[in-house]
């Protein structure tokens, strides 16, 4: 019974590590979009590190990315960026790739 145990117990950890993992890349993901979108607004480096925030913050109102890309194409509008839907659902698969490739790194 023990050899059971122990194969879901490392089961349970093995899902524990990825469910942290996709955790982090998503943060990285949304914090580097965030940046992205901070330069096509012209924001200081103060303000892009506040709005990277704010994009990070922003993934938490539901499940999924759509929270994100609402925030960023709305904010983008609004800063007079002409941009569309395709292009930021672009650069959010763009920065996950990129994000996923730096915490790879780091580890």
């Amino acid at each position: 019974m023990t050899m059971y145990d122990d194969r879901g117990q490392a089961e349970e950890n093995h899902m524990a590590r990825a469910e942290e993992m996709a955790f982090r890349v998503t943060a990285r993901r949304n914090r580097l979009l965030g940046q992205w979108a901070a330069i096509q607004m012209g924001l200081t480096p103060e303000e892009t590190d506040a709005y990277a925030k704010a994009v990070v913050q922003a993934d938490f109102e539901e499940a999924g990315d759509e929270d994100v890309v609402r925030k960023l194409f709305g904010d983008l509008t609004a800063a007079g960026v002409n941009t569309d839907d395709a292009a930021v659902r672009r650069a959010l698969a763009e920065k996950a790739i990129e994000a996923r490739r730096q915490l790879m790194q780091s580890e």
